[in-house]
């Protein structure tokens, strides 16, 4: 059995540097190799703060490099697609930054790449590793709430700067595919048949006629008759807002929680509890945890808990999504 798996990072912007520390430091039965990122000087001044021998600008080059036995990708979303492929055709096991694609096309190429090279694919759904959302999962998936009737998915970003690099559709590709993927295993075996989406530009509307939608309330219909509602927003000015509940025959599970620490503080002013302001303070462990199971997956051979199919079927309902507020009224799934 491999001992430590030597993964190779691309990307080595804020998420990237994110998942590099942790690798460097904090994820058991992994270690950082190399860095790759395309920007001159950053993947150097990256490898140069955690101590990683190797560093490269040329992204192709990190992948024919001998000594990596896995690749993270934490490139800009629309990339990565074509990184999970090119990897996995040349025999690195991949871990794949949300979303996988941003087609269905894209995803099962990517997905079909990663079977025939008989390699393992994990998706950064890294909620399901958070120690509430995957004890309510688990909950659910025992029978112990009964059957899901109603859930809900939470996300709201601390805050939105400048707008004008933000792809369109961003809204349902990168934020609220997290939501989609935890309201998914709200309700385990049941399919999603129908999608209605309401969005706009709320928090910066002087960039909706650029195509920017900061705000969006989403309801999904299954086929077992439940009902799911995701919602986003880019700026929740109290903090990184993330939660989760689902309502079954036999009760109702919550997960989620804002704190940054169990400290409250009562005063003469009221009560203030400091919060979580962004999603590397929230999710720490979780981060740690999603790359921790990876390795371990390597390493065993086991299935990873958020495969290239789950991000197929997370992509499904935001692609459902889209065509939903471009025709302004709900999409049948079946008809797509």
């Amino acid at each position: 059995m491999m001992k430590t798996v030597r993964v190779g990072l691309i990307g080595a912007g804020r998420m990237g540097s994110f998942h590099a520390e942790n690798l460097a430091w904090r994820v058991p039965g992994a270690t950082l190799a190399a860095v790759a990122d395309p920007q001159p000087g950053a993947a150097e001044k990256l490898a140069q703060k955690l101590g990683v021998a190797k560093a490269y600008s040329d992204l192709h080059a990190l992948l024919q490099d001998p000594d990596i036995d896995a690749i993270a990708i934490a490139a800009p979303a629309r990339t990565h697609a074509e990184w999970v492929i090119a990897a996995a055709s040349v025999g690195k096991h991949v871990f794949c930054e949300k979303p996988m694609a941003v087609t269905l096309e894209e995803a099962d190429r990517a997905i079909a790449a990663a079977s025939h090279a008989g390699v393992v694919l994990q998706v950064g759904f890294n909620r399901r590793f958070d120690g509430g959302f995957a004890a309510a999962i688990a909950a659910v998936k025992s029978g112990v709430n009964g059957t899901t009737q109603l859930s809900r998915s939470v996300t709201r970003d601390p805050a939105l700067r400048d707008p004008a690099p933000i792809p369109q559709w961003t809204i349902f590709l990168e934020t609220l595919i997290h939501d989609f993927d935890t309201l998914l295993h709200f309700n385990p075996g049941a399919k999603p048949v129908e999608v209605y989406a309401l969005a706009d530009a709320l928090v910066r509307p002087d960039f909706k006629d650029k195509g920017l939608l900061d705000t969006s309330v989403v309801t999904i219909r299954f086929d077992n008759g439940a009902i799911a509602t995701a919602e986003a927003n880019f700026q929740a000015v109290y903090g990184y807002d993330v939660r989760g509940e689902v309502f079954g025959s036999k009760g109702m599970l919550q997960a989620g929680n804002i704190n940054a620490t169990n400290c409250v503080r009562y005063h003469e002013g009221g009560i203030v509890i400091e919060t979580s302001r962004m999603d590397s303070e929230l999710l720490r462990e979780a981060y740690v945890a999603e790359m921790a199971e990876f390795a371990r997956c390597i390493r065993t051979g086991e299935t990873p808990r958020a495969t290239g199919k789950d991000a197929r079927n997370a992509l499904e309902i935001a692609l459902a999504c889209i065509e939903s507020v471009k025709q302004c009224q709900p999409v049948k799934l079946d008809a797509r």
